[in-house]
């Protein structure tokens, strides 16, 4: 897209808005999906009551601060990045977890809390092979609204990143469009990842033309990438994606990741990271965009953004949790890599 100059330097790197959630995890065997009718893999919305019965029949968890984009964030501070946050949680004690987990890793958090509500969670049940199976009741978190976007604080970053499960809700796609906007107003990019396929086949077409109207850079796996173009031929929907966009990365697990700039011109090949045993995936998704995105903001080839990228993702699939354990600006040096 064409974009206006920036007025000023940015004061953050990233500015995400996304669904915020607290996530129980729990290891769980096959069986136990298949007597909870859950698919292997999946994301899927639950009410209150099955959240809870879900709760009651898991194995012991563990409760860290969540959302996808929220991950993306603790992962930009863990580089030593800047970056903010919009997201909706409620006053109750899982609000003040998430709030303080937030900020503690110097993200800027500011939305005010919602009244009379309850924070929303993600029940993550985790196999043996590390895939998790994801219940998520949203709560207060899909109450995110168009007048919750702060659109200084957009301005202010050098790029918005949009959680796709925020697609859901009509409110919060209003919300998207409000801070698209004040972005691009600003000369700030507009990046969104489209989180899961199931997202994208229930708006498969409302998110294509979000994407075409007002998006820079777009981030998905091969799963969400077949269901936006409805094909399984990935160089044909890898293409097109990044015809479509200025800059794109589709990750491919083990297989590492392609990143698309100038409009699809530019192919990167990105490897994996090795990793000696993966425990868990929760959070890859989310800390590859952390480290691309950073280095997309601070002016990186797409090359070195995509290896930032696979460097925090191999870090958060070797333990359980979706934020890093360890210092990503640390590992990003030991690895050779400049932000």
């Amino acid at each position: 897209m064409t974009q206006s100059h920036s007025r000023a330097a940015p004061t953050y790197d990233v500015c995400a808005v996304g669904n915020a959630i607290v996530d129980v995890l729990a290891p769980c065997d096959p069986a136990f999906l298949e007597v909870q009718g859950l698919t292997a893999g999946s994301m899927q919305l639950v009410d209150a009551e099955r959240s809870a019965a879900l709760y009651a029949a898991m194995n012991a968890g563990v409760e860290a601060s969540g959302g996808s984009a929220g991950n993306t964030v603790a992962g930009i501070g863990s580089f030593g990045g800047r970056a903010a946050y919009i997201g909706k949680v409620a006053d109750d004690q899982l609000g003040g977890v998430f709030i303080h987990d937030i900020r503690a890793v110097g993200v800027r958090f500011e939305t005010p809390p919602l009244e009379d509500a309850a924070t929303g969670v993600c029940m993550i049940n985790v196999t043996p092979d590390g895939q998790r199976t994801m219940c998520t009741f949203l709560g207060a978190a899909n109450q995110l609204r168009a007048d919750d976007i702060d659109a200084d604080l957009i301005g202010a970053s050098a790029i918005v990143y949009l959680e796709g499960y925020l697609f859901d809700p009509a409110p919060a796609r209003a919300a998207f469009e409000a801070a698209a906007a004040a972005a691009h107003a600003a000369g700030r990019k507009v990046a969104i990842t489209l989180s899961d396929s199931f997202v994208v086949h229930r708006w498969r077409a409302e998110l294509l033309a979000f994407i075409e109207a007002s998006t820079d850079i777009v981030l998905a796996n091969e799963a969400e990438l077949a269901a936006l173009f409805e094909t399984e031929d990935f160089d044909a929907a890898a293409a097109h994606l990044g015809r479509i966009v200025e800059t794109a990365a589709v990750t491919r697990g083990a297989n590492g990741s392609v990143v698309f700039g100038s409009g699809g011109a530019e192919r990167v090949e990105v490897a994996a990271c090795p990793v000696d045993k993966v425990i868990d995936t929760t959070g890859a998704g989310d800390q590859y965009a952390a480290g691309f995105l950073l280095g997309l903001a601070r002016g990186l080839s797409l090359e070195d953004a995509g290896k930032l990228g696979s460097l925090a993702a191999a870090e958060v699939i070797a333990h359980w949790g979706p934020r890093p354990m360890v210092s990503l600006e640390a590992l990003a040096k030991n690895a050779g890599l400049r932000l």
